[in-house]
């Protein structure tokens, strides 16, 4: 089994500059997008042989999430089911036979971190849905986080310390998140790998200078973990401000 995810920044934009080929290339069995910034009926993918699941934000141009998967899922839920929470197209959720598929779009804490505190409560409360979740059977999530873990995940720690993304409030609660019970994969197969980032800043030529974060995942339960077979970063795709993060699965 082969997953991909990948923030496009934009999807109307990123298909101009090159989506579908990156998309078809992959070949993916589940291949999930996070914010698409846009809404029902602005655009048309045509993926045969893949079932589409879109979630978008209420506000236009905003956030938003998608999922397109070979196989067709048990059931589908749109959210968290707490509405403070559901209003901006951040959670799609598949459940198949065994096992529980999620995209996320974590909120971004914002400059002066103006929305840390509501970004601490959404982490608690995601967290509580994936427990959840796991009591009947074992969840694979990944998107982008909107955190760098530890020092090693992002170029410059010391500068960033206070910065939305590196905070010691937003990592402890991705801490947190391990202790719970979840695996983050790339960091389970390549422990010590040193400038592995799926994230730069248009600016300042950060990704010709490899000048980035990383901070779009692949996490699994515990259980799990016999089944992984690769975690990787497709540093060379373009088409965004972030690469597209892939698991490898038996």
């Amino acid at each position: 089994m082969k997953f991909i995810s990948w923030n496009v920044n934009g999807i109307r934009a990123c298909v101009q500059k090159g989506f579908m080929q990156v998309f078809q290339e992959l070949d993916a069995d589940i291949f999930c997008i996070q914010e698409s910034k846009m809404q029902a009926g602005q655009l048309e993918l045509d993926m045969p042989g893949y079932y589409q699941y879109w979630n978008y934000a209420v506000k236009k141009g905003y956030s938003g999430t998608a999922v397109f998967s070979k196989m067709e899922p048990v059931s589908v839920a749109y959210g968290i089911g707490i509405e403070e929470h559901d209003q901006e197209g951040r959670v799609i959720t598949l459940e198949f036979a065994d096992y529980y598929f999620i995209t996320v779009y974590t909120p971004n804490s914002q400059n002066e971190l103006a929305r840390l505190s509501y970004r601490m409560q959404w982490e608690t409360d995601f967290l509580k849905y994936l427990k959840k979740l796991e009591k009947k059977k074992p969840v694979i999530f990944c998107g982008d986080l909107n955190v760098a873990h530890k020092e090693i995940d992002l170029k410059n720690p010391k500068t960033n310390r206070k910065n939305a993304g590196f905070t010691d409030e937003e990592r402890g609660k991705f801490t947190e998140l391990l202790e719970a019970g979840f695996i983050d994969t790339f960091r389970y197969f390549y422990p010590d790998a040193e400038g592995a980032y799926s994230w730069w800043s248009y600016r300042f030529s950060a990704r010709a200078k490899n000048a980035g974060w990383r901070i779009d995942y692949f996490c699994v339960s515990e259980c799990l973990k016999d089944r992984l077979q690769d975690a990787k970063i497709l540093t060379d795709i373009m088409g965004s401000d972030h690469c597209p993060v892939a698991l490898e699965m038996q």
